[in-house]
């Protein structure tokens, strides 16, 4: 394995090219700017007084060209210099007048100020044409002669032949498109074909791709996959272009005579199809057109149609031969006699009969190549440039050719949807390779995430760079933002949730009120299919935001989803949706909205329903492992750096890790560092777990809420369940040491020992590599979430999932800040290990809890008392510092103190003061940690009997008190106090001025 430092993003992100890519690529050169020029009169019999354009654009529009091109007319030379001097023209069309030598010479002189732009000439009647046919060849700068018979679609195949001519080389290149080759010398003739054949392939084209999944932009982009349309006049130039081109030959439409060795030779287009036929690998429709229909049987003898060109139907004829032969229409699956058995209108139809049709249908068509065509003309390059390279002889018998036909068919399907979002189909919905979207409008800030985090890792080969285990997403449905605003409208909801701060309410009328019909349909659908329980999650416009965070504000349901009515499963998930929309409305939401200074009614929830990864174990579900990962460590130690980031890790549901409850933490760089003692390691170890109740089928998320199917477990039953072999080691009294696995008898201690320090699965150096591609991929600091499925899944290996992805927001420590000297005398505080970055001016309040009254058994009391304090701040439009024991805002309460963020929104600083007997560990990883950092808040971490830094309680008690609770004291300084922290040494200071 190569070193995982030295890869780059630009290196192994692999865009696979999916159709649609192509189709981008493809026709760079278009023409956009035509110079006109020709007589006043000229000009007027074919402008007639404005008409002109609209009839081309006409012309353009009919076809759903969605861009054409302008065309500015000058009615001499010199005006034409004087515009090719000031613009850049990609076509000049010179009409030809009375006098025929003057165009010839003007294209000499335009063509000597500019020999990139492609000159035609355009005659005005056809009593002009001998001249020019027989002197078309000895114009050097002219491209080639049209003729002018009154109907504007000769410029639209004017501007095509050009285009086509110019794009051929890379659009065959880059998307393997397919070449009609049309040889005809005659100008009157091709005058006629040239705009038959653009508008016939472009119809039939736009019929295909009419297709009512694929939004305009790709229908407009897979227009341009249509067949070049390329004109010779000679045998030398045709032979020319299949030798350059043959693989990509559609069909060949030829004159019967035209020159060949310098000299008209009536025998050259018969010659002609007879050497294409010897020199294509498979047959394609050829096509021989005449005036004399003497020739119809010469074309048959050589197996190609023929066309009369003097024939009144010539149009329809046209029409018919690409209709039919070209792969345009229906597929029409035959016999071994030609005899038709099947007809498939699209590609769904196609598929199906594909299994269907008789062994002798699949060698008729094998042997003339007939399925590529068919498929290339619907722009279905990835799967036609599959089959292209194989001939039936390739295959032992037709049941092979089969098998292989629907294996192509099903990788190409697959790896098209692989890393996207595609609308709604129960048969994919359970697939880990892509998003399945239900309605439409906004992911929403988690739902982006996802769909970033799918694209991102279908894009690099993770198979090849870290071999051990597999990279994915849980399977995601995800109901767009635009089902919300349907859900309000539907309900007439508007003005009682927007006008009503009561959240109970709000629930009630939201159980109360109806989902889309649409959406009912595809969730029951849904819930048909999907096995196992299910995590369904908010994605507000506004989570994950790069600007403001909303982190862990709204509400998540996790259902087990295996209740034996599928009925019951449905509504489960019904309120389950309806309960994450109502959550926008909760007190902590809105406290939320008024912080970062948010309406309420611009936020629109989207939702994810995902399966949760893990296993069950008896009547337990969970993942072997889950955690949070950051690419930013505001805590490095040892000779860690911020930019090396850490990592959380637990046993069970992530909640347990993002609830700030006792999880290992490591650095993925340096995983085998430890900076604690072994005696803390046991202390603080994971002593419980979090699951689903798998024998709760009926678990109620009305009655119950968020937690209606977790259970706490212990961490024994983790054991029992075989989960803790590789995640957890042994203290060993008489060693004083822990000694990996669970073999011995002693305290277990949850330390990932055998897969961090042994490398079980390489999970230390995937959570390294991921952070450092996402924060490149980003342009900022990330947090990710993951959970880890250790039993054996695709290839035989471990499983490791994404599940969310959001940029750490970081403000940059543009701001230097200067401790200076400090007057120990004045310090309240002084922390040398924290976040945060600047002065902040305004601040005189201080809460603290009474270190003399700490009760560790009260902390949910504590929690409390405190978000009294924050409503009488908010009430007053006052910050202040706030300082207390333990780790804050953990779910833990035996580890700190349980607040949620809502209830200290109006803390500017927060401390955490060490305690003898109490652990002082940062919320780092969890969700409340997140929204502190984010919002720049001031946090620091002060041990008990440091030596360097301080809290000065003394100082606090002495100061006038505005409130004291059993717990917890506010107090007020005099003056403002003097704040600075300084985000590069990571020190603060408070002090009196």
């Amino acid at each position: 394995m190569e070193n995982l430092e030295d890869i780059s993003l630009s290196s192994i992100y692999k865009r696979k090219k999916s159709d649609r890519d192509i189709f981008e690529e493809l026709m760079p050169t278009k023409v956009k700017e035509v110079l006109l020029v020709a007589t006043l009169y000229d000009s007027y019999s074919i402008v007639r007084e404005g008409q002109f354009t609209d009839k081309i654009f006409g012309e353009f529009l009919q076809l759903n060209l969605y861009t054409y091109p302008r065309f500015t007319s000058v009615n001499s030379e010199t005006d034409a210099l004087q515009m090719m001097k000031e613009r850049d023209f990609d076509l000049v069309i010179i009409m030809v007048g009375m006098d025929k030598d003057i165009p010839v010479k003007m294209a000499d002189v335009l063509h000597e100020e500019n020999d990139q732009v492609p000159i035609l000439l355009l005659v005005n009647n056809n009593g002009d044409l001998r001249y020019f046919q027989e002197a078309a060849h000895q114009f050097d700068s002219i491209d080639r002669v049209f003729v002018w018979n009154g109907n504007s679609n000769v410029f639209l195949a004017m501007v095509k032949y050009i285009e086509d001519k110019k794009n051929i080389e890379t659009d065959i290149k880059n998307g393997s498109v397919r070449m009609l080759l049309l040889v005809e010398d005659s100008i009157q003739y091709y005058s006629r074909y040239l705009p038959m054949l653009y508008t016939n392939i472009m119809t039939q084209t736009q019929n295909l791709v009419q297709d009512e999944s694929t939004d305009d932009l790709h229908m407009i982009l897979k227009m341009r996959a249509r067949p070049k349309v390329i004109l010779v006049s000679t045998y030398e130039e045709a032979i020319e272009m299949l030798y350059k081109y043959r693989d990509y030959l559609l069909s060949v439409i030829s004159d019967v005579k035209f020159s060949r060795n310098g000299v008209d030779d009536s025998e050259a287009g018969v010659e002609l199809l007879k050497y294409v036929k010897q020199v294509l690998r498979f047959p394609v429709p050829l096509l021989l057109q005449s005036h004399d229909v003497n020739n119809a049987a010469r074309a048959r003898e050589i197996g190609a149609e023929f066309i009369n060109k003097n024939s009144e139907s010539l149009s329809m004829d046209i029409h018919n031969f690409i209709y039919k032969r070209l792969g345009f229409g229906n597929f029409v699956f035959k016999d071994m006699s030609g005899n038709p058995i099947m007809v498939a209108r699209n590609l769904q139809e196609f598929q199906e009969m594909f299994r269907l049709i008789p062994d002798e249908a699949l060698l008729y068509h094998g042997k003339r190549n007939s399925f590529s065509t068919w498929l290339m003309a619907r722009g279905e390059i990835n799967i036609a440039e599959q089959l292209l390279p194989y001939r039936f002889e390739d295959f032992k018998n037709t049941e092979e050719l089969r098998d292989f036909c629907l294996d192509v068919f099903e990788k190409v399907r697959v790896k098209q949807m692989r890393g996207r979002i595609i609308n709604f189909d129960p048969a994919v919905v359970d697939s880990d390779r892509y998003i399945v979207r239900m309605g439409k409008g906004s992911l929403g800030g988690k739902g982006r995430g996802m769909a970033f985090m799918s694209n991102f890792i279908e894009n690099i080969d993770f198979k090849k760079i870290i071999p051990d285990i597999n990279i994915r997403i849980p399977s995601t449905a995800i109901i767009g933002a635009i089902e919300f605003d349907k859900f309000l409208e539907l309900n007439n909801l508007y003005e009682e949730i927007y006008c009503n701060n009561d959240y109970e309410h709000i629930k009630t009328i939201f159980l109360e009120s109806h989902l889309s019909e649409g959406l009912k349909a595809k969730l029951f659908r849904y819930i048909e299919v999907i096995k196992g329980p299910l995590a369904v999650r908010s994605s507000g416009l506004f989570e994950d935001s790069l600007l403001q965070p909303f982190s862990g504000v709204y509400a998540t349901y996790l259902l087990p989803n295996n209740h034996p009515d599928k009925f019951v499963r449905y509504q489960q998930l019904v309120n389950a949706i309806k309960l994450v929309y109502a959550s926008i409305f909760t007190e902590s939401a809105i406290a939320y909205f008024d912080a970062v200074n948010y309406k309420i009614e611009e936020e629109k929830m989207a939702v994810i329903i995902q399966q949760v990864v893990g296993r069950e174990h008896d009547k337990r579900f969970y993942p072997s492992i889950s955690g949070v990962a950051q690419s930013y460590n505001y805590y490095p130690v040892s000779y860690m750096k911020p930019d090396d980031g850490f990592a959380v890790a637990a046993i069970g549901l992530g909640m347990y890790v993002v609830g700030g409850e006792q999880a290992f933490r490591f650095c993925p760089k340096y995983p085998t560092i430890n900076p604690t003692t072994v005696h803390d390691l046991v202390r603080d170890s994971q002593r419980e777990f979090y699951a689903i109740d798998m024998a709760q089928p009926d678990a109620n998320v009305v009655a119950h809420g968020e937690n209606a199917a977790i259970k706490k477990f212990r961490i024994k039953d983790a054991e029992a369940d075989g989960l803790l072999q590789h995640c957890a080691s042994v203290f060993d009294f008489e060693n004083d040491d822990l000694v990996s696995g669970v073999d011995m008898k002693g305290p277990r201690v949850v330390d990932f020992a055998n897969i961090l320090k042994y490398n079980y699965i390489p999970l230390a150096e995937t959570l390294r590599f991921l952070l450092r591609l996402f924060r490149e991929a980003m342009g900022s600091p990330v947090e990710m979430e993951y959970a880890v499925d250790l039993e054996k899944g695709e290839y035989g290996l471990p499983t490791f999932y994404l599940l969310q992805i959001k940029p750490l927001i970081r403000h940059e420590e543009e701001l230097s800040i200067d401790l200076g000297e400090m007057d120990i005398d004045k310090v309240v505080l002084f922390a040398k290990q924290g976040m945060g970055n600047g002065e902040v001016d305004g601040i005189r309040d201080v809460v603290f809890v009474d270190p003399a009254k700490f009760d560790k058994l009260k902390t949910r009391d504590i929690a409390r008392e405190i978000h009294h304090m924050n409503k009488k701040m908010d009430a007053e439009g006052k910050e202040y510092i706030l300082i207390g024991p333990g780790r804050w805002g953990t779910k833990d309460q035996f580890t700190g103190v349980p607040v949620v963020w809502a209830q200290i929104s109006r803390a500017r600083i927060i401390v955490e003061m060490g305690l003898p007997d109490f652990p002082l560990d940062g919320s780092l990883g969890s969700h409340f940690f997140h929204n502190v950092t984010s919002m720049n808040v001031g946090y620091f971490a002060v041990k008990h009997h440091s030596k360097e830094e301080k809290i000065n309680i003394d100082m606090l008690e002495e100061q006038p008190v505005i409130e004291e609770m059993t717990y917890v004291k506010h107090v007020r300084f005099d003056d403002d106090l003097k704040i600075l922290m300084d985000g590069r040494s990571r020190q603060a200071l408070i002090s009196k001025k």
